[in-house]
């Protein structure tokens, strides 16, 4: 199931919209950032009834 997140670029600090899929599970995953262009990792968190619980971004130096 795709879920609208909102991604916070740890470059340049804007924040952009994108959807994350959640019927993966727990993930980590590469993604340019709308804004910059630059990647960023992004972790998310999907507890056991399969609901969103966190998403953390980082650099590829974090």
């Amino acid at each position: 199931m795709l879920e609208p997140i909102t991604l916070h670029c740890p470059y340049c600090g804007e924040a952009f919209e994108t959807q994350a899929d959640t019927s993966a599970g727990s993930q980590r995953y590469i993604e340019d950032c709308a804004v910059c262009c630059r990647p960023i990792e992004v972790a998310l968190e999907i507890g056991d009834d399969g609901e969103l619980r966190h998403v953390g971004t980082s650099t590829d130096r974090d």
